[in-house]
């Protein structure tokens, strides 16, 4: 008879949905890939497995990734993105990804401006941003359509389509835009009118910004993380399978849905475990604890009481996820898939699978067992000892923090001609350790400028390789806590948000997110730092040389830049 929550999220690859109870536990998770995926079915599997009647299900919440949703204002429908002519092709497709690269001159000429709202998302925009996306659209779309259109991001485009309200409602849609909440540094808006009007969106400041979601308390409304929004409209509920009027919450960018589902949960790190009996938590850990949301990219935030500026990570934005505190996002642009790439792309990946296979086993898995097995051939004391001399910089997709430069490239010093699958695994072993030098990087970048991170709370995929996490440790030298729902920590904190919105009174007001969290979250696993003094010496010195490899590779690009610069070609082209 319990009350149960669902929570809801859309990822770069897969749709996945969860039904939590009130306690937190999860009841049944279903997952299918976005190329597949049919709403109506997916959610309706979740309950279907769960047993829990429909009536008992109290409040639904959205995560999503950061990506640009747009929809006509005439008639609310979705208009297509994809050039060169626009037209609708029956597919509805109305989202750019955020992994879309199109807006190269777009996001030099905004970044060109130095506006000062650029200072709350690191100093520039990046090209993964939305405002980017939404000037490509105007300087490529034809301008009768463009003019119709109105701009939401991908999770507030959810929950409006969930709720069905007239009134723009946003959360998310104000991250990664440059909004300076209103009464921060002379902002009346939120939204910045002489930037609009300087990068040649002016058209869109009009009627306070109505295409954008409005001004805050004028024509829109902006929520915090989970703050009720409004109910299950009856037509959403026939396609979703629930009942109409269950409260809906508002979303986050699924990165932040992974803050909410694993930072409140309970872990004493001074004792080395993480489980029930550790102590309550009190808010001021909030600001100490960094969620690494580990995929594809990994995404890393840190909350704190007042706004700290750090180049090259993203934000501050305040009121995201608890009204009055600030967040900040670094992240690495590739962490998942640079794995896979080293992987796939060696001549011995095709060696490789058929061993994994038949061990049944991951390729991760696999991998990390078969530099265990060279360690031991060698008499190595330890694993990062095979690596000692290899020294591997890992930004083939540019990065994102602490540097934010997208023309960062991949580097390595101590290639062999050895095409062998002890020669994979030694490669495997450097990027997980370029992963965690750079993990390392980014935190130090962030507790320099006044953060206080003193443990990473891990989600994500990459969580189940416990090598890496070892490694992540070890390198950075703080706790590593490990969540007990390794596939969901982040559509768990989506249904945390569905259980704020469902605990409104009678004027709307919601329980504090911060004590869901600490009620609902569960503990998981603890990685402690290696105590090995002589390979913490070895990782000082290999953090020295990863970080003269990034000072290097751009101190040459500029020197050659120079060089070329008499030909009179941009970039060298």
């Amino acid at each position: 008879m319990q009350d149960h929550y669902i929570g809801i999220d859309v990822g770069t690859g897969s749709a996945r949905a969860c039904l939590i109870d009130s306690s937190g536990d999860i009841k049944a998770l279903a997952s299918e890939a976005i190329k597949l995926w049919q709403p109506q079915q997916g959610y309706y599997r979740v309950v279907h497995q769960s047993g829990v009647d429909v009536g008992h299900i109290k409040g639904l919440g959205f995560d999503a990734t950061c990506s640009l949703a747009v929809f006509s204002e005439n008639d609310d429908q979705p208009v297509p993105v994809t050039g060169p002519d626009f037209e609708n092709d029956g597919n509805d497709r109305n989202v750019i990804l955020w992994l879309d690269h199109r807006p190269v001159q777009e996001t030099d000429k905004i970044n060109a401006t130095g506006h000062n709202l650029l200072r709350y998302v690191g100093g520039k925009m990046s090209i993964e941003m939305e405002i980017p996306k939404v000037l490509w659209l105007k300087n490529n779309m034809p301008k009768e359509l463009f003019d119709r259109c109105k701009f939401y991001d991908l999770t507030d485009a959810l929950t409006h389509l969930a709720t069905g309200n007239e009134n723009r409602s946003f959360c998310s849609t104000v991250c990664k835009q440059g909004y300076v909440p209103i009464g921060v540094d002379g902002s009346e808006k939120g939204w910045q009118e002489d930037f609009f009007e300087e990068i040649g969106l002016g058209d869109l400041a009009k009627d306070n910004f109505r295409r954008m979601g409005g001004v805050n308390g004028i024509n829109g409304k902006y929520f915090s993380a989970g703050e009720l929004v409004g109910h299950l409209s009856d037509h959403a509920s026939k396609q979703l399978g629930l009942q109409a009027g269950i409260a809906v919450g508002s979303g986050v960018i699924d990165a932040y849905a992974g803050w909410v589902g694993t930072v409140g949960a309970k872990v004493d790190t001074e004792y080395g475990h993480a489980d029930e009996s550790a102590p309550a938590n009190d808010l001021a850990q909030a600001s100490t604890r960094l969620a690494a949301v580990a995929g594809t990219s990994t995404c890393h935030l840190a909350m704190s009481e007042k706004p700290v500026f750090v180049n090259g990570v993203w934000g501050p934005y305040r009121d995201v996820l608890l009204p009055n505190y600030w967040l900040a996002e670094g992240g690495q642009s590739a962490t998942g898939e640079l794995l896979r790439h080293i992987l796939e792309t060696h001549p011995a990946h095709k060696e490789v699978l058929p061993l994994a296979e038949a061990m049944h086993m991951n390729i991760y898995d696999y991998m990390n067992g078969h530099l265990r097995e060279l360690a031991e051939k060698a008499n190595a004391p330890t694993v990062s000892y095979l690596g000692r001399h290899f020294f591997f910089y890992g930004d083939l997709w540019g990065n994102r923090s602490p540097i934010a430069d997208p023309n960062m490239k991949g580097s390595v010093i101590g290639l062999s001609p050895d095409s062998s699958v002890d020669g994979l695994a030694l490669y495997y072993y450097a990027t997980m350790e370029f992963i965690a030098l750079q993990t390392r990087q980014i935190i130090e970048a962030m507790n320099k400028a006044g953060h206080n991170i003193q443990t990473i709370f891990m989600s994500g995929s990459q969580c189940q390789n416990d090598m890496l996490m070892d490694l992540i440790a070890t390198v950075c030298d703080m706790p590593v806590l490990i969540p007990r729902y390794v596939h969901a920590a982040v559509v768990h904190g989506a249904a945390m948000l569905g259980a704020k919105a469902a605990s409104a009174d009678a004027e709307g007001k919601t329980e504090n997110l911060w004590s869901i969290m600490d009620r609902m979250s569960k503990p998981g696993r603890l990685v402690k730092p290696g105590t090995n003094a002589n390979e913490k010496k070895l990782f000082d010195v290999k953090y020295e040389v990863f970080l003269e490899q990034c000072r290097t590779q751009r101190e040459y690009r500029s020197k050659v830049d120079q060089a070329i610069s008499a030909w009179g070609l941009e970039n060298g082209k």
